[in-house]
């Protein structure tokens, strides 16, 4: 997939930003997810994770594959992106339709594009609360296309891809978290 093509392809959905908040209205046909996970308290935990989250660490901690034509260390809204998941062979086409980066919060939400196996928006956001340090991951979305005959197992994947994307900052918020 060329990357440059894809940053005029249109978004596969109508609701762009609806993960930016909690409690966003799901339009018929579509399904909610909504998981979080404490990562580490402190000052250093939030800098290693706002950091993880804005350069695609959630992806790649996660064991996905990530090629884009932004900076591959600080996601931009309009951002296109091929992910691939393993050992799926074909990539992923999505757009960055918003970036957070302020002093308690920090992330962003992606779109899908044409030829993407879901049809939806999907956010990786860290939240710092007090001294605590959260990742709360969301998505609507629903299988696009012929994958539609494959709905359950798109659940079953979409499911296994969270869990790992809660545990893969993990490791450096508790690393850079001692004080």
């Amino acid at each position: 997939m060329d990357l440059a093509a894809l940053a005029a392809a249109p978004l596969s959905y109508s609701f762009v930003g609806a993960t930016r908040e909690p409690g966003a209205a799901v339009p018929a046909g579509f399904r909610s997810l909504e998981r979080a996970a404490a990562l580490g308290h402190g000052d250093a935990a939030w800098q290693a994770v706002r950091v993880g989250v804005l350069g695609w660490g959630v992806q790649r901690g996660a064991g996905l594959r990530v090629r884009t034509a932004g900076d591959p260390s600080r996601i931009r809204e309009g951002d296109v992106a091929i992910v691939t998941v393993p050992p799926w062979p074909a990539g992923l086409p999505v757009r960055v339709v918003y970036a957070i980066d302020e002093p308690d919060r920090a992330g962003f939400g992606y779109g899908t594009l044409p030829g993407h196996a879901e049809c939806g928006e999907e956010a990786w956001i860290a939240e710092r609360h007090g001294d605590e340090v959260r990742l709360v991951i969301r998505a609507i979305s629903r299988p696009a296309g012929v994958y539609r005959l494959a709905a359950p197992v798109l659940r079953l994947v979409q499911e296994r891809v969270t869990e790992r994307y809660l545990r893969a900052l993990g490791p450096v918020a508790a690393r850079d978290g001692r004080e």
